[in-house]
């Protein structure tokens, strides 16, 4: 049986996404409009810049109890504390960071084609992140991207709970949730909006949405 995996929006922050603005400032706001999952994603930091970012966003982050996850850096998820840890295909494996670091709560795994779907990495994964579900400026080096019909394939494979990245928004994040997600996760759709807490609330009433028409297309 899963573990449970209550999270609907999921914010993937970096200083650098933010546009100019304080970073902690755009991920209160995102809190604050319904963002339940934070994961900091700094690729050009010094390790150091890394740790100082990741302490001030769990600080930040434990005021409202929302679950900070660090993006393919094990020495900083465990320094700050963090709730867990994002990998992806060319990253630490997750079997890996299992057995050196057994407190991890939130384990997460990028999957970019279906055959990683029947592998040991996949199974020891808390939630499998869909990467891309449409092409995005924001990652590159990707193998697939996925589209609506992929979502719903990965679904009816596995009974893990599915992360959706990948140039998500509000006009479509109610049809990957309807096609197979559990949580929609954002970069630019937050971090570069005007106002970050509206994006934020907007963002989580399509999702829920999605999620109670899938409920009711189930119960027909």
């Amino acid at each position: 049986m899963e573990k449970p995996f209550p999270y609907q929006l999921y914010l993937v922050i970096s200083e650098e996404a933010c546009l100019g603005r304080n970073f902690l400032e755009v991920a209160e706001a995102a809190v604050q409009g319904g963002v339940d999952l934070v994961q900091l994603r700094e690729k050009n930091d010094t390790p150091q810049e890394f740790l100082n970012k990741a302490f001030e966003l769990k600080e930040l982050l434990d005021r409202y109890e929302v679950p900070l996850i660090i993006n393919d850096n094990l020495e900083i998820a465990t320094q700050c504390k963090a709730a867990g840890i994002h990998v992806g295909n060319s990253d630490m494996l997750p079997t890996t960071i299992r057995k050196s670091w057994e407190s991890c709560t939130i384990l997460g795994y990028s999957i970019e084609y279906l055959e990683q779907l029947y592998n040991e990495q996949t199974y020891t994964s808390d939630y499998l992140g869909i990467s891309p579900v449409f092409s995005t400026s924001t990652k590159t080096d990707t193998v697939t991207t996925w589209g609506f019909d992929g979502v719903r394939k990965i679904r009816s494979i596995t009974q893990k709970p599915l992360v959706a990245i990948g140039n998500m928004n509000a006009s479509n994040a109610r049809q990957v949730v309807e096609a197979g997600a559990d949580c929609i996760a954002v970069v630019s759709a937050i971090c570069a909006a005007p106002k970050p807490k509206n994006a934020a609330q907007l963002l989580r009433k399509e999702i829920q949405k999605g999620l109670k028409n899938r409920a009711n297309l189930l119960n027909l």
